[in-house]
This record gives structure tokens, sequence and C-alpha cells, in this order.
């Protein structure tokens, strides 16, 4: 581990990779159990194409991806409340045009040589300007969650209640997207778009299986999520291998692992 923090690129990697690891954590407790958990997902995929359109144009990435990302959460949550269209409808339509846009833009641009980088991330990516951004994002992402913990808490279980309560449900499942949207950004350049949903996921469903509290979900969620990125990222260095998909498949694992004892923990 001391032989890894001597390069500046991997102890801003592990900067980034702890904070996103959190804020994943956080968010996707809320999202699983809210059945909004691919929203991720399509927000990955806008910003995929906010990245290309930022790279060919010669752009600061993470300067056009953020404020792009959340414009995109916004009207992703609006479509999905006030129209025909469901979540996930919602969803696909908008993460499969931004992703046709990127791959467009990527393509006429010259850019193709990049396009695994945006896809499946790269720790070689990340500058001193990027992490700088990425923890400032994160700090905001933790602070707002910690702040709106209680109501974030009551309208992730049931909005009528919540409404009842005094509560506005729409303005904070604004704030939980938008958070989320946050988190997909300062992620995306070492997980790439394709694989920033699964630290949303992976995590929230693991804790699940052995955990009853909300509070000790996101804990546990919290824990796991920043093990396995470590694990990721010192096995990826050792082996010379891609970390976004070595982080996935540690997160799988341990899904795997925790099923298996949840299923032995029933039958006793």
């Amino acid at each position: 581990m001391i032989e890894i923090l001597s390069y500046d690129f991997m102890v801003r990697a592990l900067i980034i990779g702890t904070l996103v690891s959190l804020c994943s954590a956080l968010l996707g407790v809320v999202l699983v159990l809210k059945r909004y958990s691919m929203i991720g997902d399509g927000l990955s995929h806008v910003g995929f194409g906010a990245l290309a359109v930022a790279a060919a144009a010669n752009l600061a990435p993470l300067g056009v991806a953020v404020p792009v990302v959340l414009i995109a959460a916004f009207f992703l949550l609006r479509l999905s409340k006030n129209s025909k269209l469901n979540g996930d409808a919602a969803i696909a339509v908008i993460s499969c045009t931004a992703l046709a846009v990127g791959v467009i833009v990527a393509s006429v641009s010259g850019l193709n040589t990049d396009l695994n980088t945006y896809l499946f991330g790269s720790i070689l990516a990340t500058t001193k300007a990027d992490t700088v951004l990425c923890v400032i994002l994160a700090v905001v992402v933790i602070g707002v969650f910690s702040v709106f913990y209680n109501k974030i808490f009551a309208v992730t279980f049931d909005e009528e209640f919540s409404k009842a309560s005094g509560i506005r449900p729409s303005l904070y499942n604004m704030i939980i997207a938008l958070l989320t949207a946050l988190t997909i950004v300062i992620g995306m350049r070492i997980m790439g778009t394709l694989l920033i949903s699964a630290l949303i996921i992976f995590p929230a469903l693991s804790s699940m299986k052995l955990c009853k509290s909300f509070k000790s979900v996101i804990v546990s969620s919290g824990i796991l999520s920043v093990i396995c990125f470590l694990c990721g990222l010192v096995l990826s260095y050792y082996l010379d291998i891609p970390t976004g998909p070595t982080v996935v498949l540690f997160n799988c694992a341990v899904f795997i692992v925790f099923l298996i004892i949840s299923k032995i923990k029933s039958k006793l």
C-alpha cells in the first residue's frame, strides 16, 4: 500500500474513489428502496454524452458534465412524474439518446481512442483539478444528505405519510436525484459511465441481506463500498487490469457472499 501512495495518480484515485464510494452508499440505499436504482445508469449515460461533447470542444470535462447531468436529473424526474412514461421508460429514453449522441460526437471528432476511458474509466485520467472539484462535490453530497437525513428517510418509506406530516416528497425526491447526479459525475472518471451505477446498487443490496434497520444498512453499505473500492484499486494496480471492472467484481463477490450467508441464516 505504501508503494501505491508514492504515485500521485494513485493518491488522486484513492481520494476520489473513497469519496465516490461513500456518496454512492448513502444514496444507493435510498434509490434501491424507492425502486429507482437505475437512475444512476441513465445519468451516467448522460454524463458520457456530456464528456464526449466537452472533449470535442476542448472544454473542461467535469465543468461541462456537472451542469448537464444535474439538468438531466431534473428533467428525468419531471418526465417520469408528469407524463405517460413510467420511471424505467423515461430513464431508457434519456440514457439511450445521450449515449448515441456521445458516440456520434466522439466518432466525428476523432475521439474514438478515448472511448474506453469514458466508458470504463481510468485512474490515469484524473487530474489535480478533478480531485479538488470531486472533493467539493462530495462534501456537498454528504453534507446535504446528513442535513436532510430524517426527511429523506420519511420520503423513502412512505410519501403519503410524509405529505400528511408537512414534508414535500417532490422536493426531497428532487434533492435525491440531484445528489445522485453529482455522485455520478465525480465517479465517472475512475469507474467509467457504464460501471458507476454498480457502486450505487451492489453495496446497498449486499447490506440489505443482513442488516434490518435503515441506519445499519447505510453504515454497512458505506463500509462495504469503501472496502470493495480499496481492494479493487490495489488488485488492479498489481495485476495491471482496469480499476472500474475490478471494483465491480469485488462488489459482486461480496453480494454473493452476503446472499449465501442470508440463506444460511434463514434456514437456522
